[in-house]
């Protein structure tokens, strides 16, 4: 889910149990039984970030290592946010970031911000910006 206020990203930092670090990125989670797309995304968002949305807009699909894995991941934008907290399941509280939309690809120099799947929506969030002529390369 790639949350968008005030021109900016909203992030995450949450800790990476399989690097034993902390880890910047979006928020994200699993589809409950009988849940859409959306309704989970606006679920996630509540539990990661405290926030609904009011618009959310698909950018496509990913797949991780589909050599392996049959998961599908679904990249989201969430726009007209509004506060609104769910009980999460995070072990720990998550810290919330903003960044700036006008400086997203120096994310790219983060040390914490590596994931695949992070900057995979990076980059097709700032195509989509692109497209809406809401930021120029």
């Amino acid at each position: 889910i790639v949350p968008i206020i005030d021109d900016h990203l909203i992030l995450i930092q949450e800790y990476a149990v399989g690097l034993e670090t902390y880890e910047l990125g979006f928020p994200k989670g699993l589809i409950d039984a009988g849940e859409t797309v959306n309704e989970a995304a606006v679920r996630e968002l509540k539990e990661e970030v405290g926030f609904g949305a009011e618009h959310l807009t698909p950018l496509g699909k990913l797949t991780m290592a589909p050599s392996y894995f049959s998961s599908k991941m679904n990249i989201v934008v969430a726009e007209g946010l509004y506060p609104d907290k769910l009980e999460g399941d995070e072990p720990e509280p998550l810290i919330v970031h903003r960044w700036p939309l006008s400086d997203m690809l120096s994310l790219l120099e983060e040390p914490d911000f590596r994931e695949a799947r992070n900057v995979s929506a990076l980059f097709m969030a700032r195509e989509w910006l692109v497209k809406q002529g809401r930021l120029r390369y």
